[in-house]
Parts: structure tokens; sequence; C-alpha cells
């Protein structure tokens, strides 16, 4: 029953993905997020089967039906991605699903809501070098509402501790306090403000857990970029975001803790 489910909700994270990556490209620019799809090289209106997440990307062998242009890896990428992390949010709250389908329906739906915005923020950084302010405004709105329905990540409302207020502003300050003594040359204001909510959704110790484990990725691959890619150097802008996304990712997915509580 369990692997048969795990699969139905990556399924469902392959189509919810591929929503995502439409948000992905087209926003900040003219276009609405509504309409058929299109190719954006040659205007192509793409026909139901080079719509498939995942699938189509593979049959098309990567390439648009109509003008053979490249479609861009990311969006596999980003459709894998959501598919990977709604199946795993399903192995973490399966225990509820199976004791409580209505408590598991609102945890399920708010965290799947969560993690998709961080995809979003997490590939948007990755393409732009940028964080909207649109999408940490929301994110961080939707965390602190969170503080008041979820109780060790499970829908349950309550009235929030001291600590827990001051979560977000606690993880947030050392990253504006980089932004103002650098000028924004170390670090984005942007990054300030998407910790604010991290802390809020994930409580201090376990948002300070996946800064620290992003630090240690982020480290890691910087340094293998600098030696192995030209395009890198000392002084390159590599983006947090994702960094971060993935070490708060971790520590949720698999209750990863360095800090003692």
């Amino acid at each position: 029953m369990t692997p048969i489910l795990t699969i139905i909700f990556f399924i469902f994270g392959l189509i919810i993905g591929s929503f995502l990556n439409v948000v992905i490209f087209r926003l900040n620019t003219q276009k609405t997020f509504g309409g058929r799809s299109i190719c954006l090289s040659c205007q192509h209106q793409l026909s139901w089967y080079e719509l498939i997440p995942l699938f189509s990307f593979v049959f098309l062998r990567g390439r648009c039906k109509n003008c053979k242009t490249k479609i861009s890896i990311q969006y596999p990428i980003v459709e894998f991605t959501v598919g990977l992390i709604f199946a795993l949010l399903f192995v973490k709250f399966q225990d509820v699903f199976f004791s409580d389908v209505f408590i598991f329906s609102l945890t399920y739906a708010y965290y799947a809501i969560m993690f998709s915005l961080l995809v979003v923020i997490a590939t948007y950084d990755i393409r732009h070098k940028i964080i909207p302010d649109v999408l940490s405004v929301v994110f961080g709105i939707l965390a602190f509402v969170g503080l008041f329905l979820f109780k060790d990540y499970i829908f349950s409302v309550h009235v929030p501790t001291l600590l827990e207020f001051l979560s977000g502003l606690m993880i947030a300050t050392p990253f504006a306090l980089l932004w103002l003594v650098s000028r924004g040359s170390w670090m984005g204001l942007g990054d300030a403000k998407l910790a604010v909510g991290l802390g809020w959704l994930f409580g201090i110790y376990s948002a300070f857990s996946g800064i620290v484990i992003a630090f240690w990725i982020g480290a890691i691959v910087g340094i293998i970029l600098i030696i192995f890619s030209k395009k890198y150097g000392m002084k390159s802008e590599i983006p947090l975001a994702p960094y971060l996304v993935l070490g708060t990712l971790l520590v949720f997915l698999f209750n990863l803790s360095l800090f003692i509580t």
C-alpha cells in the first residue's frame, strides 16, 4: 500500500513541478501563468504529449519537436525534484495518513505548498541571481501563519512560544548583518528575507542546522566549480538560496539536528 501511494504522490509532484516551471519562466515577465504552453524559441503551441512531465523531455530527446531547439534542462530537473519532495513528504507523514486522513491532508498540503515555493525561489535565484520580494513575502507570511497551526510539523492549533515568534528574526539577523557590513558584496538582502520565513517554518534549531549544512554543501560545490570549471573563480557570484533550501529540506525530511535542544 505505502509504495503505491508513494508513487501516486510522486506523480502528483511531477504535475505540480511542471506548473512551477511555468511560474519560474514567466515570473516578472509580461506573460500570465495561464494559457497554453509554447516553445520559447519558435512559439510553437505544444501538444498534450509534449507536456507530459519528465517523460516528454526524454521522448523528445530534450529538443522542441518543431524547431529542434534544445529544451532547458530545468524542466525535467524541477519536475523530478518536486516529485521526489512530494513522495518524501508522504513518507514522512505516512503514520499520520493512516491514523487521521484529515490532519494528514492539512499537514501535507501546507508543507507541499511551502516546499513548492522554496523550489521556485531556489530555481529563480539560480537563473537570475536574485530572490523576488513577492516570493519571500508570501513564504514569510505563510510560515508565520504556520506558527499558530502546526506543532512539531503536524497540524495542531496552538499559541506559539516566544522563541518560536523570534526564530525568524534570529535566523535572519546574521544574514542581514553580513549584507550590511559588506554592503551587499558578500550576501544579498534577499537571503536575509528568505531566512525570516525559514526560521518561522522550521524553528530556530532546525533552521540553524539547515543553514550550517547549506554552507557545508555550498563550500564543497564552490570548491569543485572553481577547480573544474573555467567560468568560476574566487570572486564568482554563487546563489545561496538553493543551498539554504537543500539544507533545510534535508533537516526537515530526515530529522537531522546539529544542536542539542
